[in-house]
């Protein structure tokens, strides 16, 4: 399942079909608002992929709060993005990591093991996952 806005669901689409030809099994583009409700989506996935989500203010309460709902204990969540360094990007991508961190382990993956073609000093790879606590999981 691939996410998006309502207004990029068209394009999502597109690349399904040019894509197509790489996928086994299934795929389909959904609408997903952050913040909103997640109970269509469950149970939680076994992977979560997500990249340049960070960089609006306004964004990172809701993004969280669906990060936090969708996954599960098993749940892996791989966040790329690219680090700004105009602007007040710094300071939302530092308030972002401050309060993944209540609920999230973050491991960052090595410059060496990003793909060489593509890497670039600032692109940043994380593994995500909840933090073991005992709350319980959707399921």
């Amino acid at each position: 399942m691939v996410t998006d806005l309502e207004e990029l669901q068209d394009l999502l689409n597109i690349n399904i079909e040019k894509n197509k030809h790489l996928v086994t099994g299934s795929v389909e583009a959904k609408v997903l608002k952050w913040g909103e409700d997640v109970k269509e989506f469950l149970p939680a996935p076994d992977y979560i992929l997500m990249a340049d989500c960070i960089y609006y203010e306004e964004s990172l309460e809701p993004l969280l709060k669906t990060l936090k709902d969708l996954s599960g204990p098993d749940t892996c969540i791989i966040c790329c993005y690219e680090q700004r360094t105009m602007g007040k990007n710094p300071e939302i991508e530092r308030k972002y990591f401050e309060l993944l961190q209540k609920d999230f382990e973050l491991e960052k993956v090595p410059l060496e093991k990003h793909d060489e073609e593509y890497r670039s000093e600032d692109i940043h790879i994380l593994n995500i996952r909840r933090k073991k606590n005992g709350r319980n999981f959707p399921s």
